[in-house]
């Protein structure tokens, strides 16, 4: 039997509008019909994005929020339903470590001050000399010195802090810890300790965890099982290498192809897939299945209109997804989304840089490198006008200049051959376009300059370059 069991746990907030008398307009369904269970001794590590209720169930379990429907159940009792005055005695079994250490903690006391207040109310030791050497072991156990004790919460660090928090948690001996992002305000450095610290002391005091937290990693290394969570419902849940190995959820499919991966040549190869659209309003859920609006393989016949129950896949994996297994067996092919691959900063793309080089090449040969432009009314010739406007060809592309000129840059004045100059017009638009123009294209003076040049009419750049030839 599970040390502890979620049964369609909901937790839906009401929305309400008014100014002398409140009304109901609707409401937000932060949880909405989770079910699972955890064992004792076990990592149930919980992911899902920002917003998707994760934070709001762990609450719901020790009645911070109140449930709206289903039961939380602790060693068979139902601890949703219990009164008040029962529920003390329950809330010594379950215990919270929160995401934010610092305010979490009152800066009014002292450390023995915050720790023993629990004890107190629990009747946890004879008397405070007790319960201050039951404090000084678990501070001890936690990596705290003794001299802790009369020190304010802003006295420490964030890891400290965070330390604190896991000893007021362990000083009533809980069965379950619901640790909320415990890592996440961290240094990266300082949450690898903290997350060693939370799995040695559960092998050495057989506790159970409940691990909320958004960093896939970190719930990989320390939980046994893993749920993804998605707009207030539980989507997947697998054993934790099971999940990263072979997910079966669309989502988890996209989210776990955002998790990096420390081989570069594994990273560059894979490919990561990108959700369109965005996170639809938890006051107003989508109908059917609530990621079909963002759903890479949704089809027509029921993700819109039917929501799919968590089902057993085997080896305990459970999906909701009416097609897991068809999407899993390659049967129904991926229908929107975009598919990316992952390639890091100052890789190039080997096929990128060929494409590139070949419209190099093209553009060598070919001139401007693209289309020629269409002819300009007003122009003598409308074929000759489009040539020369282009720029000669030859010309910008690394050629000679209609004669055996050398190509100029864009603003230098080329000295025409002889043969230019006794091809008339024509020859005087190659070498008004192959002073103009550059292996990128020309500007629009300068096509202005082809123009005239075909025409007959002699530009500012020819009179330029004749100059020192007729001397």
């Amino acid at each position: 039997m599970s040390l502890l069991e979620l049964d369609g746990v909901k937790v839906h907030f009401p929305v309400k509008k008014g100014i002398l008398f409140d009304r109901t307009v609707g409401h937000v369904y932060a949880v909405d019909g989770v079910s699972l269970s955890v064992e004792a001794g076990q990592t149930y590590g919980l992911v899902g994005e920002s917003g998707c209720g994760k934070t709001t169930l762990g609450r719901a379990v020790l009645r911070l929020v109140d449930v709206t429907d289903g039961r939380v159940v602790l060693d068979g009792t139902d601890v949703a339903q219990l009164p008040e005055r029962e529920m003390r005695s329950f809330r010594r079994r379950l215990q919270m470590v929160f995401q934010d250490p610092l305010g979490s903690l009152n800066p009014r006391q002292n450390i023995e001050s915050i720790l023993s207040e629990g004890m107190a109310a629990h009747g946890i030791g004879a008397n405070q000399e007790e319960r201050r050497e039951k404090i000084k072991e678990i501070l001890a156990k936690v990596g705290l010195p003794g001299n802790a004790l009369s020190r304010y919460p802003h006295e420490f660090s964030g890891g400290q802090r965070q330390r604190i928090g896991i000893a007021r948690a362990l000083v009533l001996e809980p069965d379950v810890i619901i640790c909320d992002e415990p890592v996440s305000a961290l240094d990266v450095s300082i949450q690898a300790q903290v997350v060693n610290l939370l799995e040695e002391l559960q092998k050495a005091m057989g506790l159970t965890y409940l691990v909320i937290a958004h960093d896939l990693a970190v719930v990989r290394h320390i939980s046994d099982v893993i749920g993804v969570m998605y707009l207030g419902s539980l989507v997947e849940e697998a054993p934790s290498d099971a999940l990263y190995e072979g997910p079966k959820h669309p989502y988890t499919k996209a989210l776990m192809s955002a998790v990096p991966v420390p081989d570069p040549e594994v990273e560059d190869r894979r490919e990561r897939i990108l959700l369109l659209g965005d996170l639809p309003s938890p006051a107003n859920p989508p109908a059917g299945c609530r990621f079909h609006t963002r759903c890479p393989w949704k089809q027509d016949t029921r993700c819109a209109t039917e929501r799919p129950e968590l089902r057993d896949l085997g080896g305990g994996h459970r999906v909701a997804c009416h097609f897991a297994a068809e999407i899993a067996s390659g049967e129904i092919a991926r229908t929107s989304g975009e598919v990316v691959p992952a390639v890091r900063e100052g890789v190039v793309d080997a096929d990128a840089e060929s494409d590139a080089e070949n419209g190099a090449e093209n553009g060598a040969e070919n001139g401007s490198g693209g289309a020629v432009p269409p002819p300009r009314a007003g122009t003598a010739d409308g074929d000759a006008g489009a040539a020369d406007a282009s720029g000669g060809g030859d010309a910008s592309g690394g050629g000679n200049a209609s004669g055996g000129g050398n190509p100029s840059r864009a603003g230098e004045a080329s000295e025409p051959s002889a043969d230019a100059e006794a091809q008339g017009p024509s020859g005087g638009g190659s070498d008004a376009g192959a002073s103009g123009v550059t292996s990128g294209g020309r500007t629009g003076k300068d096509a202005a300059s082809g123009e005239k040049a075909s025409s007959g009419e002699k530009t500012s750049s020819e009179k330029t370059s004749e100059a020192p030839a007729s001397t």
